[in-house]
């Protein structure tokens, strides 16, 4: 019987060929996907790379790629972002992460992100503790806004972005009245991750696409944040906005965020 810590293991060691590609290649060509939203060669060829993989390790299992979408219907997927901060990847910009998630009947149970030029590979089980490079990993208690560090996702893109964006705006002029500081990386799955690693309080991104996210909640969940959508309703892969935090920091963000623009 396969347990959760074999397929730990086997994501893991999806996740290390993933990285020995990105090291032994340049982004090469890069392709327009949609409005401002770009894809390099890298993307293609990890995601193609970790679909075989993982079809020849867990053949019951099925694949969600960003770039090439779904194998099949099965309850039980791998969820992959090939390179997540592709603007940041082919800018030369460090802040890019491989984000691979294995999600059962819609809830991540295991997560793995890593950021391969930085050297932070986070990994976490359901009900098994959060680690980065192999060390048990905690959120911070921050529990004023004042005293915190919130990161925003990225600024809406293609259809509806200026409607979108009045929003995010808004959202981002009441945060640097009220917080220590405000931080957009560019890397929802590394936003995720550094709400768990302690190195932010905070991250707002009103967007949830699984491939970005499902690695994430569950390393942020696992080492003790609170992870919801910007209403304080419990985060699912429908959600359609992901926020994790330092839980005493709910009473204070969550209605900041509630306040219309």
């Amino acid at each position: 019987m396969t347990t959760a810590a074999d397929l730990l293991g086997i994501g893991q060691a999806a996740m290390k060929v993933a990285l020995d590609l990105i090291a032994s290649r340049d982004p090469g060509r890069v392709t327009l996907k949609s409005d401002r939203d770009v894809a390099s060669e890298v993307d293609y060829a990890v995601e193609n790379e970790l679909r075989t993989f993982l079809a020849r390790e867990t053949p019951d299992i099925g694949f969600l790629g960003e770039e090439n979408g779904e194998t099949d219907d099965r309850e039980t997927l791998w969820v992959l972002d090939p390179v997540d901060g592709t603007a940041n990847f082919v800018r030369g910009v460090p802040l890019y992460a491989v984000s691979l998630a294995l999600v059962e009947d819609g809830q991540p149970v295991v997560g793995l992100i890593s950021l391969p030029v930085i050297g932070l590979h986070y990994a976490a089980m359901q009900h098994g503790g959060a680690r980065c490079n192999g060390d048990l990993i905690r959120s911070r208690a921050t529990a004023s806004l004042q005293d915190a560090m919130v990161s925003l996702g990225d600024y809406a893109v293609g259809e509806s972005a200026t409607e979108k964006n009045v929003d995010r705006l808004a959202i981002t002029a009441r945060l640097a009245e009220r917080v220590e500081r405000v931080r957009m990386v560019g890397s929802a799955a590394t936003d995720l991750a550094w709400v768990a690693d302690g190195k932010i309080d905070a991250t707002v991104i009103l967007a949830n696409k699984p491939w970005d996210t499902a690695a994430g909640t569950l390393i942020a969940r696992e080492a003790g944040a609170l992870v919801v959508d910007r209403f304080g309703e419990q985060h699912s892969l429908e959600s359609t906005s992901t926020i994790a935090l330092s839980p005493e920091l709910f009473g204070d963000l969550i209605p900041l965020l509630a306040e219309q623009p």
